[in-house]
């Protein structure tokens, strides 16, 4: 087993590769076991681990000034953080922002969320660029130190993401509607009044495990949105009249959620109704078409990914979250490529051939930004303006 310093410490970090990396506890004390990856952001903390793309993953921040600008209750894109543990270089920054209401250690106790700090996270993020991501455990016990057999074994015991349907778990357990714009300086987030009388468009959003900020960037441009389980079938999304629909993000593997969103996604291509979908949404969205997916070396983690758009040549940098892929040689006739990263040319966006149903692998609501990438709304919105 490779041991770095084995100096007094209260926490640990567990890789499958057997090394060993001792540090100084943050947030609640416990263990926790997942898929281990690495996001090059460099804000954006806050909403990075309540995204419920990252349930069943612990995070490595390449950024090592975590926690400057604090968190506060807004900047949450879930009820709840669904990232089980985050490992840093050093700890925690005490904030200096306007908009802070409190110190980012304190909210990670308040969480439940385990963290390691005293990490050379460059050394780990090579080994996770070289060798993959991995399954890793975090161990945090303040009293007594890291159990290392026990963390060992939740190592050895973790199945992994491919097969996992980690979807319905982080998915809303009924239908609601959203009413909450963008933000805006100086008010904040603006309520809009969205009856029913009062918008010519409704969109029904699939939570696949969406993120707060996607109904935001929808709301904010004039339709009555609509948030309904992932487990709603096609015929339940079409008999609420959408004028478009959207297929959200979400955490674990496309073919197991596919299982039973496959289905119900054909369904409503059936309908000819406009579709969007974003990451797990674009995934799945493929297999609904025929195509395959496949997991990524290490995956795309950050909000610094060169994407260019295939139909306008135009490059954005955008935000992405995802470790598994739709394979471009897999497309069939009919599905055109639209957009790919360029950092290893793999497929960020298709579009079907003469019907208005297009996706993209990246998150174009990115929060806080880039913000390259809010034409995708614009572009879905005047799909469903053709009717």
């Amino acid at each position: 087993m490779n041991v770095t310093s084995r100096r007094k410490a209260a926490a640990a970090l567990v890789l499958a590769d057997g090394t060993v990396l001792y540090g100084h506890g943050l947030g609640a004390p416990g263990n926790v076991v997942g898929e281990l990856v690495f996001n090059t952001a460099m804000t954006g903390y806050q909403e990075i681990l309540s995204d419920p793309s990252y349930a069943g993953q612990l995070i490595t921040f390449t950024f090592p000034h975590i926690g400057n600008v604090g968190v506060n209750a807004e900047d949450l894109e879930a009820l709840t953080c669904h990232a089980r543990g985050l490992v840093l270089r050093a700890p925690i920054t005490d904030p200096a922002n306007y908009r802070a209401q409190s110190h980012l250690g304190r909210w990670l106790e308040q969480q439940g969320l385990v963290g390691i700090a005293g990490i050379d996270t460059r050394r780990l993020t090579r080994r996770l660029r070289d060798a993959g991501a991995q399954t890793a455990a975090l161990g945090f016990d303040p009293d007594r130190g890291p159990d290392i057999d026990r963390l060992t074994a939740m190592v050895r015991t973790w199945p992994g993401l491919v097969g996992m349907d980690l979807a319905s778990e982080v998915s809303c357990r009924q239908r609601y509607h959203w009413t909450e714009s963008v933000w805006h300086y100086p008010e904040g987030y603006r309520q809009l009044d969205r009856q029913a009388d009062q918008s010519r468009h409704h969109v029904v959003a699939v939570d696949y495990g969406i993120k707060r900020n996607i109904l935001r960037s929808l709301a904010s441009l004039g339709p009555r949105v609509t948030v309904v389980p992932a487990t709603t079938p096609a015929a339940d999304v079409l008999a609420l009249a959408p004028d478009g629909i959207f297929l959200s993000n979400g955490p674990g593997d496309p073919a197991a959620t596919g299982k039973l969103a496959v289905p119900q996604i054909q369904g409503l291509l059936a309908s000819g109704t406009p579709i969007f979908g974003i990451c797990l949404g674009h995934q799945m969205l493929a297999l609904a078409l025929g195509a395959t997916t496949e997991k990524m070396k290490f995956g795309h983690h950050g909000a610094n990914h060169p994407v260019q758009d295939l139909t306008t040549g135009k490059v954005e940098i955008t935000s992405q979250n995802h470790g598994f892929a739709v394979r471009p040689d897999s497309l069939p006739a009919g599905i055109e490529a639209t957009h790919v990263s360029l950092f290893d040319g793999s497929l960020e966006g298709l579009s079907v051939r003469d019907r208005p149903v297009f996706s993209v692998q990246y998150h174009p609501e990115a929060s806080p930004g880039p913000q390259d990438s809010a034409y995708l709304f614009r572009r879905f919105l005047a799909l469903i303006e053709r009717g």
